[in-house]
């Protein structure tokens, strides 16, 4: 009896912990979109190039509706599509009447930024570079505040259409349009 009396408290002290430590592993979703061609979404601007045709060659956004505003074929859907995905949407379009055989490249000409938040030097919004990682993201939003948790952050990723928090690594890789958050430690 007298052991269970010196256990309880400490098995509730833990369990008060576990609880305010919030811990979330990345899902294997998470990286498994790291693998995945890149998909399309608002705030991506594209390079697209039509052969032969330099009133129709430009850099397109992607609206906040997912959709490019294309000379001659109007509203393209792009959210969700690959770049090459939009570049036989485009032709094809191109080819109802108003070309002969388009020859359409899509490039990715500036990705969606990402986000930085929590303890960092200066949050806010970033531009997403190929390669980046967590530390890397950091390191452009000024570094880590003297409080933070310098071994893993928490980043929100959209995966086909769903929203997923997860805790990495700092040498993580990042995606177009990430949200890090970096936790203040605890000692």
């Amino acid at each position: 009896m007298k052991k269970t009396v010196t256990t309880l408290p400490a098995l509730v002290a833990l369990a008060a912990l576990a609880g305010c430590s919030g811990y979330r592993p990345a899902p294997p979703a998470f990286h498994e979109a790291l693998y995945q061609p890149y998909v399309l979404d608002a705030g991506d601007n594209l390079r697209i190039t039509v052969f032969d045709q330099e009133n129709l060659t430009n850099t397109y956004s992607v609206d906040q509706a997912g959709y490019i505003a294309f000379p001659l074929i109007g509203s393209v859907p792009a959210r969700g599509q690959t770049s090459k995905q939009v570049e036989q949407s485009i032709a094809g379009r191109l080819r109802q009447g108003y070309l002969r055989d388009p020859d359409v490249t899509v490039e990715i000409d500036r990705y969606r930024p990402v986000f930085i938040m929590g303890e960092v030097g200066a949050p806010g919004q970033y531009s997403y570079v190929p390669g980046m990682t967590v530390q890397k993201a950091v390191a452009a939003a000024g570094g880590f505040s003297p409080r933070a948790n310098q071994s893993s952050a928490d980043v929100t990723r959209t995966i086909n259409g769903e929203v997923i928090t997860g805790r990495v690594v700092t040498s993580d890789p990042l995606l177009p349009g990430d949200t890090v958050y970096v936790r203040e430690r605890l000692f």
